[in-house]
């Protein structure tokens, strides 16, 4: 695992919860916060893309990101929240239950997570206990595969 932060260094974080679980995102990485939007779904897309959506001119690609987590699938409903996120200097929608809390964390608080072999992991950066709750840190640019990323519809609408 990649060194998340330099030692004594502390960081912000933006807690989300998915499903039963909560995951943390750099907070640098998040650009805004959304209400669920319908999406128009994009043929032969992997199941994680829900689909796109409008953003202010921009065609934004949806993912669901418990889908893409190896977690059950979300039906998307008035309380479902859209995560506006860069993903590798691209911004892309995040379908997550809620938007929790931001946490500070330094470098000492995070471990690393359990390897249980095989799976498609590399975007889990570690582990934060929070009293009771694990919470889960994501790396947002290695979420999605390059391939899904070059794939991904970003253009402007006229």
């Amino acid at each position: 695992m990649n060194a998340v932060l330099t030692p004594g260094a502390s960081r912000e974080l933006i807690s989300i919860q998915v499903g039963q679980q909560l995951f943390a995102l750099d907070i640098m990485k998040v650009r805004e916060i959304r209400g669920w939007t319908a999406s128009t779904p994009l043929p032969h897309s992997p199941a994680y893309v829900l689909g796109m959506i409008n953003l202010r001119g921009t065609v934004l690609p949806v993912l669901d990101l418990s889908c893409r987590l190896g977690l059950p699938p979300r039906s998307p409903d008035a309380s479902s929240v859209v995560v506006v996120a860069e993903l590798a200097g691209r911004p892309v929608g995040l379908l997550v239950d809620a938007v929790c809390d931001i946490i500070t964390v330094d470098s000492a608080q995070i471990q690393a997570a359990p390897e249980l072999g095989g799976g498609d992991t590399d975007f889990v950066r570690g582990v934060i206990t929070l009293g009771d709750d694990i919470v889960t840190l994501l790396d947002l640019d290695t979420a999605l595969p390059e391939m899904a990323l070059e794939a991904a519809p970003m253009a402007e609408v006229a």
